[in-house]
């Protein structure tokens, strides 16, 4: 890989963003993004899902899944995104 140049995002990120879209109704014009970040919570599982909706118009929401994106499910993802308000951002 070149200098510089940043891998795409892997295959399971892509469906997990897809499935986002679908599950909320969302336009192309609303950003989502996906990221894993390591947690340092005490007793967190080493690495979390933070999804992110970024609207044009709106407030962002915001949804951390305590967990891989590899071991996300449709369901789980279904639960977290419709069963409580996410945290919302300024």
């Amino acid at each position: 890989m070149p200098l510089g140049a940043r891998p795409g995002p892997s295959p399971q990120l892509r469906r997990l963003r897809q499935s986002v879209r679908r599950l909320l109704g969302l336009d192309e014009d609303t950003a989502v993004v996906i990221r894993q970040l390591a947690c340092a919570v005490p007793g967190c599982p080493p690495l979390e899902t933070v999804i992110a909706v970024l609207p044009m118009t709106g407030r962002a929401r915001r949804w951390t899944l305590h967990t891989t994106a590899e071991e996300i499910t449709e369901d789980d993802l279904r639960a977290a995104l419709l069963a409580h308000d996410p945290k919302e951002s300024e």
